[in-house]
């Protein structure tokens, strides 16, 4: 043959049938350069070099990672749509001589295109978007503007290999679908649909079983421990559930609607009903996939979007003061000694503290079965114990009072107690590891935000005592030391004397007050070796690696939520645009037979309108659900605002059903003109 005449052959299949071709390529694109970025920013020299960096490019890391997997998945699905649609001009070609082998070289040049336009385009795209990227990261974590431009030469080859390797899987699929299928398959591949499937009921009952054991979930599971352990379970029900309604609970539901007369009888529903049920198993998954894929999008961006503009008052809640000082002792002459530090420091600044904060507490991870607190390091490092993990504090009533302007008043015996992250303490007395035992006199109605329950998945146990009985709880602390001195556990026998004030001045002016007062603090130490510890932080220094975790969340999620967009539009695209051409010759019958355009029309409405909006429908129930497993999950991170979260949610579910509904007007375009067979066929159904 002619040299070149494959090459021109692919070429010309690709151009012939661009309304497929073009947007697969544009995504393929699409995904080589969102690969890219995601790759170039997480080796980025620059941001490494800002304060928190080093947090976000973890994060990006991570993104690599499920872009990568993504884009094999998804691509591979996208594909099918175009080699089921061209099997028939294969069969064509191979009828008037081309063998196997000519095909396999047609395909081959057909994806030898493909991939270097979409690896020439998405690179040269990703790199001039790279600098955009790390603009936005710069600007999440407060740093200076890099004015250099630069181009990874690893995240090219990485870039490279993955969607080298992932066009090279795309062909030999194709080549294998080709190889085994005979000449009049392949012509008559359009027109092979599947017999209208039977009403499974079991399954249709089964998914919906899944739905609503996964909503139940969701609904009555409080503690954030348990939602964490649940989370992907219940995730995996969804998904699965979600398919079997689609596929199995769709058929059976058009066929009630087959037997409604009144309803089923009627040209536009006739044709619609009728025609989904022809072909509704795939069709389903279809719809199940775009419901998956809407859902991720509406969780992912509003989860990220909400940690990330609630992130001030999250990180305030774990650093309430904009200093703090904690010493590892109860020693009233070491307490002098650093809060005369911290006088000296402030001294030497020019300036002075506001807001203080000062109390005692004792700490300890401990194990909460019923009424009893356990601290056995063995029960309490078990499996068995992840959801009944706490963090004990006891402190001195006195303290309470002071900070929470109250009187009150407990005899020998008697305490507070206050439980946090919702948890509940329903006893009438509390044992310590069986040896103290006391009685609640009344609960708590709270306690300041001190940082360290902010900072924990688990809840934390606040038991306030009167001067003897916190005595006692000291000396109790002394005796678990002893009595579990051969385990490593350190975290009993843990005294704190916590002081913490704001400080008048922007971040640079906090950093240089802890750097002074650590300085301060080293010579004490190291003219006293038996000074206890103390440890110094400040709300400027942890500010940085703050945002750069919970900016790099939401620009990651942004960034997948945009991927998962793509996925989307493209799955609904490809859907209106099959099934178009597999409804043509369908509607030019009936239009013979006497069914007037009008009634056609309505018809195609009546179907399109089903077919995209059921999987919204369906994602903002899934949304809706899903609502308080994800917010317990965000408490663990630190955000508590559930008024803001839902806010976000609704705000976000509208903006996509804007979205969607665009896309719907756009593809049920292209679904009609296929149908309608061109401007002649458009003016008859008019």
């Amino acid at each position: 043959m002619k040299k070149g005449f494959y090459l021109k052959l692919a070429l010309t299949g690709i151009s012939k049938n661009r309304k497929m071709y073009f947007p697969y390529i544009l995504t393929c694109v699409g995904m080589v350069m969102m690969f890219y970025i995601i790759c170039f920013l997480s080796r980025d020299p620059w941001l490494a070099s800002l304060r928190g960096g080093d947090t976000l490019q973890l994060m990006l890391g991570m993104g690599t990672w499920i872009t990568g997997i993504f884009a094999v998945i998804f691509l591979f699905y996208t594909n099918s749509f175009l080699i089921r649609r061209r099997k028939k001009e294969f069969g064509l070609y191979n009828m008037l001589g081309m063998n196997k082998r000519n095909l396999a070289r047609i395909l081959f040049w057909e994806c030898l295109v493909i991939a270097g336009i979409a690896l020439a385009a998405g690179m040269a795209a990703g790199i001039l978007l790279s600098k955009l990227g790390e603009l936005i990261l710069s600007n999440i974590l407060d740093g200076a503007v890099s004015f250099s431009f630069l181009v990874d030469s690893k995240s090219l080859a990485l870039t490279g290999a993955l969607f080298g390797v992932i066009f090279l899987l795309i062909l030999l699929n194709g080549l294998r679908q080709v190889h085994f299928a005979n000449p009049r398959e392949l012509l008559e591949s359009d027109r092979v649909g599947e017999k209208p499937p039977k009403a499974n009921w079991v399954l249709a009952i089964l998914g919906v079983l899944m739905l609503g054991f996964a909503y139940y979930l969701t609904l009555t599971i409080q503690d954030p421990l348990v939602a964490m352990v649940v989370f992907f379970g219940a995730v995996a029900l969804v998904i699965l559930g979600t398919y079997l309604v689609f596929i199995s609970g769709s058929v059976a539901f058009l066929k009630l609607l087959q037997k409604n007369k009144r309803y089923y009888y009627r040209p536009n529903h006739f044709v619609s009903v009728s025609s989904m049920t022809y072909r509704m198993k795939k069709n389903g998954a279809g719809l199940a996939s775009i419901c998956i894929l809407s859902t991720m999008v509406l969780v992912m961006i509003s989860a990220t979007l909400c940690l990330y503009a609630g992130a001030e008052k999250s990180l305030r809640s774990m650093y309430p003061r904009d200093l703090i000082v904690e010493t590892y002792s109860l020693d009233q002459n070491a307490e002098k000694t650093v809060l005369a530090a911290v006088e000296e420091t402030l001294e030497s600044q020019g300036i002075t503290g506001r807001n203080q904060l000062q109390y005692h507490y004792l700490a300890s991870a401990v194990m909460q079965k019923g009424n009893e607190i356990c601290f056995d390091p063995e029960e309490i490092n078990s499996m068995a114990a992840a959801t009944d993990m706490r963090e004990l504090m006891v402190v001195p009533l006195e303290d309470y009072n002071s900070l929470m302007g109250t009187e009150e008043q407990l005899q020998e015996g008697e305490a507070l107690i206050y439980v946090t992250k919702k948890g509940e303490f329903t006893g009438d007395t509390i044992s310590l590891d069986g040896e103290e035992t006391w009685k609640i006199k009344k609960q708590a109605d709270g306690f300041v935000q001190n940082g360290i329950d902010s900072q924990q998945v688990i809840p934390t146990v606040y038991l306030f005592l009167g001067e003897e009985d916190f005595q006692k709880v000291l000396d109790l602390f002394h005796r678990l030391e002893k009595k579990y001195s051969e385990n490593t556990y350190a975290s009993v026998n843990v005294q704190h004397s916590y002081y913490g004030i704001d400080i008048e001045g922007g971040d640079e002016l906090q950093m240089a007050v802890k750097e002074d007062l650590e300085q301060r603090i080293a010579g004490i130490v190291l003219d006293n070796q038996e000074f206890p510890a103390v440890i110094v932080d400040c709300v400027a220094e942890n500010r940085a690696d703050f945002y750069g975790l919970y900016g790099g969340i939401f620009f990651l999620g942004a960034l997948l939520g945009l991927v998962f967009i793509l996925g989307t539009v493209l799955i609904v695209y490809y859907k209106q645009i099959t099934e178009g051409y597999e409804d043509q010759a369908r509607f030019t019958i009936l239009k013979k037979v006497g069914m007037t355009g009008r009634e056609i029309k309505k018809s195609i409405n009546s179907q399109v309108l089903t077919v995209f909006f059921l999987p919204l429908l369906a994602a903002g129930i899934h949304t809706a659900f899903a609502f308080p497993m994800v917010q317990k999950l965000l408490r663990l991170l630190g955000l508590t605002d559930v008024k803001l979260f839902l806010l976000v949610n609704i705000g976000c579910f509208l903006v996509f059903s804007v979205f969607y509904a665009a896309v719907y007007l756009a593809t049920s375009r292209s679904y009609y003109r296929i149908v309608s067979g061109g401007a002649e066929g458009r003016k008859d159904i008019r």
